[in-house]
């Protein structure tokens, strides 16, 4: 067998190996799923998830009945989140993925930091990767760590003093 020949039977055997690991570790990766609502990450991971899976029922639970507009059922949240597509939402062509980093918890209230990396489809040769640190903040309203505010993914709205329209 000449050099040439045994190289490109190395470059073709490597290239299957590569995919076949390719494989394994997408095949293999767990598939993301709520976690305990008894920590401040917890809530905010699952409200976060929620929205993204667009399981608005959900997301309302996790939501103070405190803050000055809050809606007085789900399927009014579900209107007021369908109406503000684009705060709560990704754009079509992004891909967005979310992730707790860290907390800090004192006592009765907690802001929880939240990693967004948001990839975009820019060209061959651009990263089309961006990403973003933003705060929640909770508190424990009837023992249940419930969410008051966000910076992201958060309807504005519910705070302010006309409320939503």
């Amino acid at each position: 067998m000449k050099s040439t020949d045994r190289l490109l039977f190395g470059i073709v055997i490597g290239s299957v190996v590569l995919v076949a690991a390719a494989l394994v570790v997408a095949l293999t990766r767990a598939e993301p799923t709520y976690k305990s609502d008894d920590t401040p990450e917890g809530v905010a991971h699952n409200y976060l998830f929620a929205l993204q899976r667009e399981e608005l029922d959900r997301a309302y639970l996790y939501i103070s009945p405190s803050i000055k507009n809050y809606p007085v059922s789900a399927s009014q949240f579900s209107d007021l989140v369908m109406q503000n597509h684009w705060i709560i939402g990704s754009d079509v062509e992004d891909t967005v993925r979310l992730h707790v980093d860290s907390s800090k918890n004192t006592g009765r209230l907690a802001t929880v930091y939240v990693r967004e990396t948001r990839f975009s489809p820019r060209g061959l040769f651009s990263g089309g990767q961006d990403t973003q640190t933003f705060r929640m903040h909770l508190q424990i309203e009837a023992g249940e760590w419930k969410i008051r505010n966000g910076e992201r993914y958060w309807l504005h709205c519910l705070q302010e003093r006309d409320g939503c329209q």
